[in-house]
């Protein structure tokens, strides 16, 4: 098991992709102990991507896990403050 391994998201998070990554999300958090998401490629992030990253992290705090963002992305973050989810920690 990878400690140190990061997720680095995908250009492109959008409902075309989401089911792709779904499965890639929960087997990294499940294998890795210290959760290191990197969003610094994201150039498009629909609802759907949104939505998604919001359930990793559901996950991630289910788990009993933590988690950092090693590198955020201004598309995720402005996603984020337009669907009105300032409180959460993209």
């Amino acid at each position: 098991m990878e400690s140190d391994k990061i997720l680095k998201l995908p250009a492109e998070l959008t409902i075309a992709e989401v089911s792709e990554y779904k499965l890639q999300f929960i087997e990294y958090i499940d294998e890795h102990e210290k959760i290191i998401f990197d969003g610094s490629e994201v150039t498009r992030i629909d609802t759907v991507g949104i939505q998604l990253l919001l359930s990793a992290l559901v996950y991630v705090s289910a788990q009993k896990k933590s988690y950092i963002w090693e590198k955020q992305s201004s598309i995720i973050y402005q996603s984020v403050k337009q669907l009105g989810m300032n409180g959460f920690a993209f």
